[in-house]
């Protein structure tokens, strides 16, 4: 059983874009930020994100609980990112999204 954090960012378009600019720029920053944490050997992203009802959800694995927790805090705290973002901590045999303890980011 692997463990895995779910990071769940408010599906919230950015203020101030060009009209038909894409709404979702963070969408992007958190998918390089993850990969460079990849590259790096910190975290292993589980699985591509997807939209969620009014979230948009980040699926890391690959390190023990307080590593994962800096690296979905440092999601939290990207340019951008829209405010509300928490943690789920749960395991790749939950049978759906959002079942797990969650966590306020970003974390102490």
């Amino acid at each position: 059983m692997a463990e895995i954090v779910e990071i769940h960012v408010p599906l919230v378009p950015t203020e101030g874009l060009a009209p038909g600019a894409y709404p979702f720029p963070w969408i992007d920053q958190v998918e390089d930020l993850l990969a460079g944490l990849e590259e790096e050997g910190t975290v292993e992203v589980y699985d591509d994100g997807e939209e969620y009802g009014d979230v948009y959800i980040f699926f890391i694995t690959g390190a023990d609980e307080a590593a994962l927790l800096s690296a979905a805090s440092r999601v939290a705290v990207l340019g951008g990112v829209p405010a509300g973002t928490f943690a789920i901590i749960t395991d790749d045999e939950a049978s759906e999204f959002g079942m797990g303890r969650r966590v306020d980011l970003p974390v102490p």
